[in-house]
């Protein structure tokens, strides 16, 4: 041994998008090349191609044919990963064109702001392009000039769904078919920046000026009670990602944006990590320890700081004996989202305690923090 850690490669995967129109080929392909295939090869958005493994196909009669393909997310799976994708075909009269619909599973839109117009299948655009080019080369390929209803559908979809954050969207019924480039590369949290994206763009068209931005379902649920005038979509969960978050909050146009979240998070946007994520950024208890030393002259609180092994053994530290650097800490939050921002949004800071329970609230921030 050499004493060095071998690294796997980590495995790519691929959308929804993809599976969908992998599974609406491999119909098609069934129907006129008159046996089903065992895997088709499927033009990803980006100009490459992947050949994906097809799971079930069966024509049904002359015209119409289903098939499913097994959706892979590689090493950065979600809830959809290892997910039945399936598309129904039936082909139609020649010059009739190509017609998507969303079968069971496949989420229905309710709320206007997201990519299509409420009542449409969740199906985007980007999916709908290689559906549409991935039966229409089957079709050119045979010079066959017959149109097809291509129905896109999810077994069980609207199980996977409860494990999304789709409700929120006023996605209803299932998942969304998704993906910008059809490929999902690991660690790339595509998924969850565009659901942050989302989320914003249904805000605004809810007609919210405000967005309240939580880390997690714990602390969304404790702004939602804090918060209880303000409608459902007023209220974000951003994960760890602040700086892109303030970015977004500042392009869709809102005027105030409140940060809600527990001291470990708070702490580190303090400290203006970008990524809060603790692979991300480190917790910076020594930072912390120096803020004490400013706002408490009590050196045992620093020092017991400093020596902590996490944020929140921190927190219950200065709770007793140092309650005033949380203020201090809220509004270095601030001052952070203010800077990612780079506009004149109006922010405010407030940090829970681990029972829900506000510690600090900041509405202005004074001077450098």
């Amino acid at each position: 041994m050499t004493g060095k850690k071998s690294r796997r490669k980590l495995k790519a995967g691929f959308t929804t998008g993809t599976a969908a129109a992998a599974a609406a080929k491999a119909a098609v392909l069934a129907l006129i090349d008159t046996h089903p295939p065992a895997e088709v090869r499927v033009a990803l958005l980006t100009g490459d191609f992947i050949n994906i493994a097809v799971h079930r196909c069966t024509v049904e009669d002359g015209v119409t044919a289903s098939a499913t393909v097994i959706k892979d997310a590689g090493d950065d799976p979600d809830a959809t990963h290892r997910a039945e994708i399936g598309a129904r075909v039936r082909l139609l009269a020649p010059g009739k064109g190509l017609v998507i619909t969303g079968g069971t599973g496949v989420g229905r839109i309710t709320r206007p702001g997201l990519e299509k117009a409420p009542g449409s299948p969740a199906i985007n655009p980007g999916p709908e392009k290689m559906i549409r080019q991935s039966v229409r080369q089957v079709l050119d390929d045979f010079a066959d000039a017959r149109g097809a209803a291509i129905e896109i559908f999810v077994p069980e979809g609207e199980k996977i769904a409860k494990h999304t954050l789709n409700a929120r969207l006023g996605i209803i019924g299932g998942i969304s078919i998704l993906g910008t480039t059809g490929v999902v590369k690991p660690m790339s949290h595509e998924a969850y920046i565009a659901t942050i994206s989302s989320a914003m763009s249904v805000a605004r068209a809810a007609g919210t000026d405000i967005v309240v931005c939580t880390t997690g379902r714990r602390s969304e649920r404790y702004a939602q009670a804090l918060f209880s005038d303000l409608p459902e979509p007023a209220f974000v969960q951003i994960g760890d990602y602040f700086e892109k978050s303030m970015h977004m909050a500042r392009d869709y146009g809102f005027t105030r944006v409140v940060l809600a979240v527990f001291f470990g998070k708070a702490l580190k946007m303090a400290q203006g990590a970008p990524h809060t994520h603790a692979a991300k950024s480190r917790m910076g208890l020594e930072t912390l320890a120096g803020w004490v030393r400013k706002q408490c002259p009590d050196k045992t609180s620093a020092q017991q700081v400093a020596g902590a092994n996490t944020a929140r053994e921190a927190f219950f530290m200065l709770r007793e004996h140092c309650p005033e650097v949380f203020a201090d800490t809220a509004g270095r939050m601030m001052a952070s989202a203010a800077g990612f921002a780079g506009s004149d949004l109006k922010i405010r800071a407030i940090i829970f305690d681990y029972d829900g329970g506000v510690c600090a609230d900041r509405t202005e921030a004074k001077g450098a923090l």
